[in-house]
């Protein structure tokens, strides 16, 4: 009889199991289909809006599609919609803010 000691550990004190153990093509495919939805409605957005407005519509339509997927994923986690949904978008609003702050300190056109 075969002794696994990592094994045993992992499953023991760490609580890892077939079951629990990281599925890394689910998470990959998971993490595509994120990121094709939460793309879609700035990308509509950005094909169909008159240039005058272009920019604050993307931003938009990025930050509402944000808040969308963070409300849905603090409820498939089990935490409160609000408050993930405000954290998404704060930190994504952020981001925005930060990564146009350093275009325009390196003369890119926005």
């Amino acid at each position: 009889m075969a002794h696994d000691a990592l094994g045993a550990h992992a499953r023991d004190e760490l609580g890892i199991s077939e079951v629990t153990s990281a599925r890394p093509l689910q998470a990959a495919l998971a993490s595509a289909c994120s990121f094709a939805v939460g793309a879609a409605l700035p990308t509509i957005v950005a094909a169909l809006a008159p240039e005058s407005v272009l920019l604050p519509a993307i931003v938009v339509s990025a930050l509402v599609s944000l808040a969308a997927l963070g409300g849905l994923a603090a409820k498939a986690g089990g935490a409160k919609v609000g408050p993930g949904t405000i954290r998404v978008v704060f930190w994504s609003a952020l981001a925005m803010g930060a990564s146009s702050g350093v275009g325009a300190l390196f003369g890119a056109a926005a």
